[in-house]
């Protein structure tokens, strides 16, 4: 089937009237109240919403995994609630986190998913060959699962999915924890599977630029749908609306926290060297009179985008934001640079193999600084290296003027550590979680009840205190690890991929606070694969097979791709840029 099927053709999907709630303790939670909608076949159809908003449920509903409380779900002519079975053997379905086995090789994961969905031994090599050309794996069939990058694994995870060719492939988050590079070509193997093979996708992401390359998207929030079209019908709306603000003089962080308590304003972030603002209505607000003190401010108008939209519906999903202590923020500190990590000749060898080669950069006290990379880079050995979980090999770092050659304990003392996937004790409830990190971290008496009291209030925790952290939605997650990391009032914070998977509300509450903290002198060290929030970095390095491709600012990044074809690069422009070039150059001398 062609992907610009006629409307008059059956919907791949329909849910009518549909009811799903869960019992969790006592509580009873409502996953989706009255939902119906239809997906279009041949398309790639976005499902859209911030965390908890019951996505993930409708497609588990959607594939067979679970039965709805109420109302009727078709998928691809048959009905999910009286022949679930038949519709799991015509769907894929690929979770968050799918289920490779990384004990076992790509080729063995291929043959136990093949067994698994009895696909018969002579149809499996030519459809090995057609998955391993499009995912790019074929060199690596004999390499362990566990041993592949994030992107690899993402791209296996599909192959595994696709062994049967379905004709309804749900995706949920496919790309979180992946580079833009490997993101990139997800992207390609979905369009070339509904081009090619005609096949209807059901895509969930927390990426709102990636909802833009969807054909249609569903808005839900809080279990209901907002909204079904293409993604330009929700831009539209905020035409007129959406502005550029450059103010060369002024720190961009002081810049974007003074608008967004502008009257008038519904978003600011940081984006393209200045702060993106999305107003009420239009025309906008006299913005350079809400600035009187920034110097030689300039506002453009900008094109709307789906996210604009996103914002705006969900506004009141936003809470308040933290106030930035102190005052006299607006320019960067003049005085010199304080040097509170040094990296100075890093190596880290594991074996025969080098994941760091010889790397060198200095962190300044209140910088936001960023560790960039593709999957396999180096910079999470760097970081794990930096935090005191991991020896180098060999070179100079020092970390709050504490070499960790030989004080470790010392420098640790001096720093909080957010985790990837948050590190949290998902068994524990979010008070005993909040116990057990300030004891950790050498909190005792009055001082630890006062932080535990104000972790619980700073990040509105108050009414989760006994909910068990594993059930938390997704931000609540990302609140708890951030306040645990916070506990002792450390002076250099380090967060490794801390917004992965949360949706752009989130995403905007977490940054909003790192702003707090850095105005406060708080030193930040961040990986991120998100590459819009890199524009919140002071500086920033980039890595590629353990070592610096490019280093400073984000806005000498981007100018190092600038040209006439593409006037205004973006830092994704940026990082694919310098990765294809060393890839290139690899390839070259090989």
């Amino acid at each position: 089937m062609p992907a610009n099927a006629s409307s008059a053709t059956a919907p791949a999907m329909t849910l009518e009237g549909v009811d799903k709630s869960f019992q969790v303790g006592h509580r009873t939670i409502t996953a989706l109240t009255d939902v119906s909608l239809s997906v279009r076949p041949g398309i790639v159809t976005g499902l859209i919403g911030p965390d908890g908003a019951g996505k993930t449920t409708l497609m588990r509903l959607a594939v067979g995994l679970l039965r709805p409380d109420k109302g009727h779900i078709v998928v691809l002519g048959n009905d999910v609630t009286t022949k679930p079975l038949l519709v799991q053997q015509t769907v894929g379905y690929m979770p968050q986190r799918f289920g490779l086995y990384e004990d076992l090789s790509v080729r063995e994961n291929l043959d136990l998913y093949a067994d698994l969905q009895g696909v018969p031994k002579d149809k499996r090599p030519s459809r090995y060959d057609e998955l391993m050309f499009m995912t790019g794996l074929g060199p690596f069939q004999a390499r362990l699962a566990g041993k592949l990058s994030g992107g690899m694994k993402q791209k296996l995870g599909l192959a595994c999915v696709l062994i049967r060719s379905p004709g309804l492939l749900a995706l949920d988050e496919p790309t979180v924890g992946v580079d833009p590079v490997s993101r990139r070509e997800l992207w390609s193997i979905v369009y070339r599977l509904v081009e090619d093979e005609g096949m209807t996708v059901l895509l969930s992401t927390a990426y709102l630029d990636e909802a833009e390359r969807c054909q249609e998207v569903i808005l839900v929030n809080k279990g209901q749908v907002l909204g079904q079209g293409p993604p330009e019908e929700f831009s539209r709306r905020m035409a007129g609306r959406c502005f550029q603000v450059f103010a060369p003089n002024a720190n961009k962080r002081w810049l974007q926290e003074r608008l967004s308590r502008a009257p008038g304003v519904a978003d600011a972030i940081i984006h393209g060297g200045g702060v993106r603002v999305l107003t009420d209505d239009p025309p906008p607000s006299p913005l350079d009179r809400i600035l009187p003190d920034a110097e030689n401010i300039r506002i453009d108008p900008v094109a709307p985008r789906f996210e604009d939209e996103f914002i705006v519906l969900l506004r009141d999903e936003t809470r308040q934001i933290p106030d930035l202590p102190g005052s006299g923020s607006q320019k960067a500190d003049e005085e010199k640079p304080r040097e509170v990590i040094t990296v100075k000749d890093v190596k880290r060898r594991f074996g025969d193999f080098y994941a760091v080669k010889g790397i060198s950069f200095e962190v300044n006290h209140g910088e936001v600084f960023g560790l960039l990379g593709a999957n396999g880079a180096g910079k999470s050995t760097t970081f794990r290296m930096l935090c005191g979980l991991l020896p180098s090999t060999d070179g100079t770092l020092l970390v709050a003027g504490n070499d960790l050659r030989h004080a470790a304990a010392k420098a640790r003392a001096n720093i909080g550590y957010m985790a990837q996937r948050f590190s949290l004790y998902a068994n524990l409830s979010v008070m005993d979680n909040l116990k057990f990190f300030s004891k950790a971290y050498g909190l005792k008496g009055p001082i630890r009840t006062d932080r535990i009291k104000w972790a619980l209030h700073e990040f509105e925790l108050d009414d989760f205190a006994d909910a068990t952290s594993g059930n938390l939605p997704l931000g609540y997650k990302q609140r708890l690890a951030l306040a645990a990391a916070l506990m002792h009032q450390p002076e250099i914070l380090f967060l490794d991929e801390p917004t992965s998977g949360v949706d752009p509300i989130a995403r905007r509450e977490f940054w909003h606070r790192i702003n707090a903290l850095s105005a406060g002198g708080v030193t930040v060290l961040v990986t991120t694969h998100f590459m819009e929030e890199a524009e919140y970095c002071d500086r920033l390095v980039i890595m590629a097979e353990g070592e610096i491709l490019a280093a400073g600012t984000p806005e000498a990044m981007k100018e190092k791709v600038r040209s006439k074809d593409l006037p205004e690069p973006t830092m994704e422009d940026a990082f694919i840029h310098l990765i294809e070039t060393r890839e290139s150059q690899r390839q070259a001398t090989a």
